[in-house]
């Protein structure tokens, strides 16, 4: 099959390779034209395992990307939009994206003779978009009627970075969304060969599905965290607790690990968005906005441990290894580390970073006032303390922290080989 992605970044990308992968002629289209050249030249934008050599193998027989739709999607099977979904301030979302995307959809289609075309919508919209807004735009643009002409599908993605490609290629669910049998059946071909149960569901309901299920997993995290900060007051392991906890087949142990919080492009943002939705009906999730607000303060913890041991922050050299907000990736997105950062140089700290894979991202941020190291053993080697913020696995070796500080916020040291080093961690 044909198919037209519009927005390369990380969910259009691994979504583009894994279907090229598949054996269906991809395009990718992007306004970021270092993205595209960088694509068609067979490399990832971003990191994530396993990606470059799949561009390798694709580029450009069966994947392609450019910086404008034009003629490329005249005789596409479908069409996935893939761009940057809502942000938002306290009180409103915005789709600013998303609305261009099915605007610049609506206008290719306006010639397109024949078949029925379906719009996939991956872009993590709040409910009632496709209906309100995607759809209309794509109809006023394109002159064509969804539902006769071509057809409209809500198909929420649920890629994890540092893992996509696998869940991708290997999905849990597939929710399709719209009640529309002509559309399901073109994405039920498009991805014939995936063994994963196939959730028909209406529009809200599949734009629902995604936001619920991000919240769940950013209150789960929150919620450890909260038994972990009181576990630390009674000198009580957070981490056992969670362990035993997790054993229970009602809680399972999947994001059940105490530690600094989540971060990344959908946990916190979806989070707010549906309480932001929550509000506009009249409703007050108060347990969502509790779940932020315990995220917002759980890297502060690190920062204050860390003062209380050392006895002030002022004028010492801090190694802060890990800025991406999670293994796998070099994404900062509301990565804990940023606010790390910025406390502790606010708190009058000489801070030098390090990760393996975020370093470019974090001179783009702090463009003063930080020291970027060349490793992990030049970061820690003149620092008084070290706080290790991402679980890497080239942080897991004991011996570079020798007569350091060292406060964990990922638990990436393991109790039993510490051999007498200072050692604190965050909720244990």
């Amino acid at each position: 099959m044909k198919v037209g992605i519009v927005g390369a970044g990380y969910v259009g990308l691994v979504t583009g390779a894994g279907l090229a992968q598949m054996g269906h002629e991809v395009t990718l289209v992007d306004i970021d034209r270092y993205r595209v050249d960088i694509i068609n030249r067979c490399q990832s934008p971003i990191h994530e395992r396993g990606l470059d050599e799949m561009l390798r193998g694709l580029v450009p027989h069966r994947l392609k990307a450019a910086v404008e739709i034009g003629d490329h999607f005249g005789s596409v099977d479908a069409i996935f939009i893939c761009v940057q979904s809502s942000s938002s301030d306290n009180e409103h979302l915005d789709l600013t994206y998303v609305m261009q995307a099915a605007a610049d959809i609506g206008r290719a289609l306006v010639n397109r003779v024949g078949g029925y075309p379906v719009v996939a919508v991956k872009s993590t919209v709040s409910p009632g978009s496709a209906e309100g807004v995607i759809i209309p735009l794509l109809e006023q643009n394109s002159g064509k009627k969804a539902g006769v002409d071509f057809g409209v599908v809500s198909n929420p993605e649920f890629l994890r970075e540092g893992t996509a490609i696998a869940d991708f290629m290997g999905p849990d669910r597939i929710i399709l969304g719209g009640l529309d049998p002509k559309a399901e059946a073109v994405l039920e071909h498009l991805y014939l060969g995936m063994k994963a149960p196939v959730i028909k569901v209406d529009f809200k309901t599949a734009e629902m599905i995604k936001f619920a299920c991000n919240a769940f997993l950013a209150a789960k995290v929150s919620f450890i965290n909260e038994i972990g900060n009181i576990c630390k007051l009674l000198g009580v392991d957070g981490c056992k607790v969670a362990e035993a906890m997790g054993a229970d087949p009602r809680i399972s142990p999947h994001y059940l690990r105490p530690g600094i919080g989540f971060g990344g492009s959908c946990l916190p943002k979806d989070t707010k968005d549906l309480s932001i939705v929550a509000r506009r009906l009249g409703y007050e999730a108060n347990l969502l906005r509790s779940v932020l607000e315990v995220n917002e303060r759980q890297p502060l913890r690190l920062v204050d441990l860390a003062e209380k041991r050392i006895g002030g922050l002022r004028g010492k050299r801090i190694a802060v290894l890990g800025l991406a907000f999670k293994p796998g990736t070099d994404d900062l997105r509301k990565a804990p580390s940023i606010q790390v950062v910025e406390e502790l140089l606010r708190r009058g700290a000489l801070v030098v970073v390090y990760d393996p894979e975020a370093m470019s991202r974090a001179r783009a941020i702090w463009t003063n006032g930080v020291t970027f190291a060349q490793n992990t053993r030049q970061a820690v080697s003149q620092a008084e303390a070290v706080l290790i913020l991402t679980e890497w696995e080239e942080f897991r070796d004991v011996g570079l922290y020798s007569g350091k500080a060292v406060f964990d916020g990922r638990r990436v040291l393991r109790p039993s080989e510490l051999n007498g080093l200072n050692y604190n961690g965050i909720c244990w």
